[in-house]
Protein backbone atom coordinates (compact mmCIF):
# COMPACT_ATOMS: atom_id res chain seq x y z
CA UNK A 1 0.00 0.00 0.00
CA UNK A 2 1.38 3.39 -0.82
CA UNK A 3 1.64 5.41 1.96
CA UNK A 4 1.28 9.81 1.89
CA UNK A 5 3.64 12.02 3.65
CA UNK A 6 2.30 15.25 4.33
CA UNK A 7 3.74 18.25 4.48
CA UNK A 8 3.27 20.83 6.63
CA UNK A 9 3.84 23.69 4.02
CA UNK A 10 1.05 24.48 2.17
CA UNK A 11 2.37 25.62 -1.02
CA UNK A 12 4.54 22.28 -1.10
CA UNK A 13 2.66 19.25 -2.85
CA UNK A 14 2.42 16.16 -0.66
CA UNK A 15 4.93 13.30 -1.46
CA UNK A 16 3.42 9.61 -1.81
CA UNK A 17 5.82 6.62 -0.41
CA UNK A 18 6.22 3.68 -2.98
CA UNK A 19 7.33 0.26 -2.62
CA UNK A 20 10.19 -0.29 -4.77
CA UNK A 21 9.50 -2.39 -7.01
CA UNK A 22 7.44 0.59 -8.33
CA UNK A 23 9.72 1.81 -11.09
CA UNK A 24 8.69 -1.49 -13.09
CA UNK A 25 5.55 0.15 -13.34
CA UNK A 26 6.40 3.52 -14.61
CA UNK A 27 8.65 1.75 -17.27
CA UNK A 28 5.17 -0.22 -18.18
CA UNK A 29 3.24 2.95 -18.48
CA UNK A 30 6.23 4.75 -20.48
CA UNK A 31 6.42 2.02 -22.84
CA UNK A 32 2.32 2.10 -23.84
CA UNK A 33 2.94 5.82 -24.35
CA UNK A 34 5.47 5.10 -26.87
CA UNK A 35 3.67 2.33 -28.67
CA UNK A 36 0.83 4.38 -28.84
CA UNK A 37 2.11 7.31 -30.56
CA UNK A 38 5.51 5.04 -32.31
CA UNK A 39 6.81 7.33 -35.25
CA UNK A 40 6.70 10.53 -32.66
CA UNK A 41 8.83 9.51 -29.76
CA UNK A 42 10.87 7.64 -31.74
CA UNK A 43 11.23 11.23 -33.92
CA UNK A 44 12.44 12.71 -30.50
CA UNK A 45 14.75 9.46 -29.76
CA UNK A 46 16.42 10.31 -33.11
CA UNK A 47 16.86 13.71 -32.19
CA UNK A 48 18.90 12.43 -29.81
CA UNK A 49 20.91 10.39 -31.49
CA UNK A 50 21.67 12.74 -34.50
CA UNK A 51 22.73 15.51 -31.53
CA UNK A 52 25.21 13.25 -29.94
CA UNK A 53 26.71 12.54 -33.33
CA UNK A 54 27.44 16.19 -33.82
CA UNK A 55 29.06 16.98 -30.71
CA UNK A 56 30.76 13.41 -31.24
CA UNK A 57 32.02 14.88 -34.52
CA UNK A 58 32.74 18.67 -33.08
CA UNK A 59 35.05 17.15 -30.45
CA UNK A 60 37.04 14.99 -32.81
CA UNK A 61 37.50 17.97 -35.53
CA UNK A 62 37.93 20.30 -32.75
CA UNK A 63 40.67 17.86 -31.22
CA UNK A 64 38.70 17.73 -27.91
CA UNK A 65 37.94 13.91 -27.74
CA UNK A 66 38.45 13.69 -24.27
CA UNK A 67 35.16 15.59 -23.93
CA UNK A 68 33.51 12.85 -25.23
CA UNK A 69 32.58 11.17 -21.97
CA UNK A 70 31.85 14.17 -19.81
CA UNK A 71 29.75 15.69 -22.58
CA UNK A 72 28.15 12.18 -22.73
CA UNK A 73 27.32 11.79 -19.24
CA UNK A 74 25.99 15.10 -19.68
CA UNK A 75 22.55 13.62 -21.54
CA UNK A 76 21.56 12.35 -17.45
CA UNK A 77 21.83 15.93 -16.78
CA UNK A 78 19.90 17.71 -19.36
CA UNK A 79 17.99 14.63 -20.08
CA UNK A 80 14.91 16.10 -18.05
CA UNK A 81 15.17 18.78 -20.41
CA UNK A 82 15.68 17.35 -23.45
CA UNK A 83 12.59 14.72 -23.08
CA UNK A 84 10.14 17.96 -22.20
CA UNK A 85 8.01 17.15 -25.37
CA UNK A 86 7.71 13.50 -23.97
CA UNK A 87 6.16 14.41 -21.39
CA UNK A 88 4.12 16.71 -23.31
CA UNK A 89 3.02 13.85 -25.19
CA UNK A 90 2.25 11.80 -22.41
CA UNK A 91 0.22 14.59 -20.32
CA UNK A 92 -2.15 14.58 -23.48
CA UNK A 93 -1.95 11.34 -24.06
CA UNK A 94 -3.48 10.99 -19.87
CA UNK A 95 -6.01 14.31 -20.65
CA UNK A 96 -7.63 12.42 -23.62
CA UNK A 97 -6.14 15.36 -25.88
CA UNK A 98 -4.97 15.42 -29.83
CA UNK A 99 -1.17 14.91 -29.73
CA UNK A 100 1.10 16.07 -32.62
CA UNK A 101 4.10 17.26 -33.16
CA UNK A 102 3.41 20.56 -33.42
CA UNK A 103 1.48 20.18 -30.07
CA UNK A 104 4.56 18.47 -28.37
CA UNK A 105 6.82 20.97 -29.07
CA UNK A 106 4.34 23.76 -27.33
CA UNK A 107 5.25 22.78 -24.13
CA UNK A 108 7.43 25.84 -23.35
CA UNK A 109 4.22 27.91 -23.88
CA UNK A 110 2.62 26.33 -20.85
CA UNK A 111 5.27 27.59 -18.16
CA UNK A 112 7.61 29.71 -20.01
CA UNK A 113 9.83 31.69 -17.97
CA UNK A 114 10.37 28.96 -15.37
CA UNK A 115 11.08 26.01 -17.58
CA UNK A 116 13.85 28.33 -18.71
CA UNK A 117 15.16 29.30 -15.29
CA UNK A 118 15.20 25.48 -14.91
CA UNK A 119 17.26 24.71 -17.89
CA UNK A 120 19.59 27.44 -17.55
CA UNK A 121 20.39 25.57 -14.18
CA UNK A 122 21.10 22.30 -15.44
CA UNK A 123 22.87 24.00 -17.89
CA UNK A 124 25.38 25.40 -15.48
CA UNK A 125 25.82 22.27 -13.86
CA UNK A 126 26.58 20.42 -16.83
CA UNK A 127 29.07 23.33 -17.92
CA UNK A 128 30.49 23.09 -14.25
CA UNK A 129 31.02 19.61 -14.50
CA UNK A 130 32.64 19.58 -18.26
CA UNK A 131 34.50 22.12 -16.98
CA UNK A 132 35.98 20.16 -13.81
CA UNK A 133 36.55 16.93 -16.03
CA UNK A 134 38.74 18.78 -18.22
CA UNK A 135 40.84 20.07 -15.12
CA UNK A 136 40.61 16.58 -14.05
CA UNK A 137 41.79 15.21 -17.59
CA UNK A 138 45.10 17.72 -17.71
CA UNK A 139 45.94 16.81 -14.39
CA UNK A 140 46.01 13.15 -15.52
CA UNK A 141 47.41 13.88 -19.21
CA UNK A 142 48.71 17.27 -18.88
CA UNK A 143 48.22 19.61 -21.93
CA UNK A 144 48.89 17.64 -24.64
CA UNK A 145 46.13 14.77 -24.78
CA UNK A 146 46.93 12.00 -26.87
CA UNK A 147 45.56 10.08 -29.67
CA UNK A 148 41.79 8.71 -29.50
CA UNK A 149 43.02 5.22 -29.89
CA UNK A 150 45.87 5.91 -26.93
CA UNK A 151 43.49 7.62 -24.82
CA UNK A 152 40.91 4.50 -24.25
CA UNK A 153 44.39 2.23 -24.12
CA UNK A 154 45.86 4.51 -21.75
CA UNK A 155 42.57 5.38 -19.19
CA UNK A 156 40.87 1.97 -19.68
CA UNK A 157 43.13 -0.73 -19.89
CA UNK A 158 45.94 0.17 -17.47
CA UNK A 159 46.16 -0.15 -14.09
CA UNK A 160 48.00 3.11 -13.17
CA UNK A 161 44.59 5.12 -14.17
CA UNK A 162 42.94 3.72 -11.43
CA UNK A 163 43.04 6.93 -9.54
CA UNK A 164 41.82 8.96 -12.41
CA UNK A 165 38.97 6.61 -13.18
CA UNK A 166 37.90 6.61 -9.50
CA UNK A 167 38.24 10.52 -9.52
CA UNK A 168 36.22 11.59 -12.50
CA UNK A 169 33.66 8.96 -11.81
CA UNK A 170 33.39 10.14 -8.16
CA UNK A 171 32.90 13.65 -9.32
CA UNK A 172 30.66 12.79 -12.21
CA UNK A 173 28.23 10.55 -9.45
CA UNK A 174 28.33 13.69 -7.48
CA UNK A 175 27.25 15.97 -10.31
CA UNK A 176 25.00 13.64 -11.54
CA UNK A 177 23.25 12.70 -8.29
CA UNK A 178 22.88 16.76 -7.58
CA UNK A 179 20.94 17.04 -10.86
CA UNK A 180 18.94 13.78 -10.38
CA UNK A 181 17.81 14.91 -7.28
CA UNK A 182 16.66 18.71 -8.33
CA UNK A 183 15.02 17.61 -11.86
CA UNK A 184 13.55 14.08 -11.30
CA UNK A 185 10.24 15.72 -10.73
CA UNK A 186 10.75 18.89 -11.19
CA UNK A 187 10.22 19.33 -14.89
CA UNK A 188 7.41 16.95 -15.38
CA UNK A 189 5.54 19.32 -12.41
CA UNK A 190 6.48 22.95 -14.32
CA UNK A 191 4.97 21.51 -17.26
CA UNK A 192 2.21 20.23 -16.02
CA UNK A 193 1.25 23.09 -13.36
CA UNK A 194 2.11 26.39 -14.84
CA UNK A 195 1.38 28.28 -11.92
CA UNK A 196 4.40 26.75 -10.26
CA UNK A 197 7.80 28.38 -9.65
CA UNK A 198 11.02 26.43 -10.08
CA UNK A 199 11.77 26.76 -6.17
CA UNK A 200 8.94 24.62 -5.45
CA UNK A 201 9.47 22.30 -7.99
CA UNK A 202 12.82 21.78 -6.74
CA UNK A 203 12.06 21.35 -3.18
CA UNK A 204 9.36 18.75 -4.24
CA UNK A 205 11.48 16.70 -6.61
CA UNK A 206 14.60 16.85 -3.71
CA UNK A 207 11.57 15.59 -0.96
CA UNK A 208 10.41 12.72 -3.88
CA UNK A 209 14.04 11.38 -3.33
CA UNK A 210 14.37 11.62 0.30
CA UNK A 211 10.87 10.35 1.49
CA UNK A 212 11.45 7.52 -0.81
CA UNK A 213 15.41 6.72 -1.14
CA UNK A 214 15.36 3.42 -2.20
CA UNK A 215 13.15 3.40 -5.15
CA UNK A 216 14.05 6.30 -6.15
CA UNK A 217 17.90 5.06 -6.31
CA UNK A 218 16.69 1.84 -7.80
CA UNK A 219 15.11 4.36 -10.82
CA UNK A 220 18.64 6.29 -11.33
CA UNK A 221 20.13 2.86 -11.55
CA UNK A 222 17.58 2.12 -14.33
CA UNK A 223 17.92 5.38 -16.40
CA UNK A 224 21.79 5.50 -16.14
CA UNK A 225 21.36 1.59 -17.93
CA UNK A 226 18.68 2.63 -20.22
CA UNK A 227 21.30 6.17 -21.26
CA UNK A 228 24.15 3.85 -20.78
CA UNK A 229 22.96 1.26 -23.54
CA UNK A 230 22.06 3.66 -25.51
CA UNK A 231 25.19 5.26 -25.73
CA UNK A 232 27.43 1.98 -25.87
CA UNK A 233 25.20 1.33 -28.86
CA UNK A 234 26.94 4.53 -30.48
CA UNK A 235 23.71 6.30 -30.11
CA UNK A 236 21.41 3.98 -31.99
CA UNK A 237 19.84 2.89 -28.69
CA UNK A 238 18.67 6.52 -27.67
CA UNK A 239 16.45 6.13 -30.11
CA UNK A 240 14.67 3.80 -27.85
CA UNK A 241 15.75 3.99 -24.33
CA UNK A 242 15.61 8.15 -24.48
CA UNK A 243 11.57 8.01 -24.82
CA UNK A 244 10.94 5.13 -22.77
CA UNK A 245 12.58 7.21 -19.91
CA UNK A 246 10.75 10.27 -20.58
CA UNK A 247 7.38 8.38 -20.99
CA UNK A 248 8.31 6.96 -17.28
CA UNK A 249 9.31 9.51 -16.04
CA UNK A 250 6.02 11.40 -15.94
CA UNK A 251 3.93 8.39 -14.86
CA UNK A 252 7.17 8.84 -11.94
CA UNK A 253 5.96 11.97 -11.76
CA UNK A 254 2.44 11.25 -11.32
CA UNK A 255 2.65 8.78 -8.75
CA UNK A 256 5.05 10.51 -6.70
CA UNK A 257 3.47 14.10 -6.38
CA UNK A 258 0.39 14.20 -4.81
CA UNK A 259 -1.14 18.31 -6.08
CA UNK A 260 -2.96 20.35 -3.29
CA UNK A 261 -6.74 20.03 -5.10
CA UNK A 262 -5.91 16.13 -4.90
CA UNK A 263 -4.83 16.14 -1.59
CA UNK A 264 -6.81 15.65 1.31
Amino acid sequence: MAEVVPSFDVSIPDIRKVELERPWQWLAAGWRDLVRTPALSLAFGVVFAVVGYAITLGLWLADLVYLILPLASGFVIMGPVLAIGLYEISRRQASGEPVSLAVALSYFQRNPRQIAVMSFILLLLLLTWVRLAAMIFMLYWGLEPPSFEDLIVNTFLRPESLPFLVLGTAAGAVFAAIAYAISVVSIPMLLDQPQVDVITAIVTSVRVVRENPKPMLFWAVLIAGFAGAGLITLYLGLIVTLPLIGHATWHAYKDLVILPKAAD
